[in-house]
Formats: C-alpha cells, sequence, structure tokens
C-alpha cells in the first residue's frame, strides 16, 4: 500500500536517514522515497498510517495528512 507524508522539519541527509530508519524499524522491507525539500515521504508498505507517522513523530518530526 502507498502512502504520503507531508513530513515538516527535513533540512539535510541526516534527516532523511532518521525518517528512513524509522520506517525501516515497522517494516524492513518498505520502499521509501524522500524529497525534503517539498517534504515528502512516500511508503510502500502494509504496514499502518498511523503506525507510520508515529514512527516518524518519535523522531522529532512534524508529520501532516
Amino acid at each position: 500500500m502507498n502512502q504520503i507524508f507531508d513530513v515538516k522539519g527535513m533540512t539535510c541527509g541526516h534527516c532523511e536517514k532518521a525518517v528512513s530508519s524509522a520506517i525501516r524499524q515497522l517494516d524492513p522491507q518498505a520502499k521509501i522515497q524522500i524529497d525534503r525539500t517539498s517534504n515528502r515521504v512516500e511508503v510502500d508498505t502494509m504496514q499502518t498510517r498511523e503506525a507510520l507517522a508515529e514512527a516518524i513523530r518519535e523522531e522529532g518530526y512534524q508529520v501532516e495528512a
């Protein structure tokens, strides 16, 4: 299932790695595409939207829709 998040606060490659790592802890097989200039995180996974958003929030980023 493909899900798209608007993630505020990603400013560098380290931020992208932190978000990717948080998602991979839930689903090591997830396909992740991040465009930090547009605050877009796209994830292809079977995990729930709520679980993914919470994992990203726990890394300190603001997640919208």
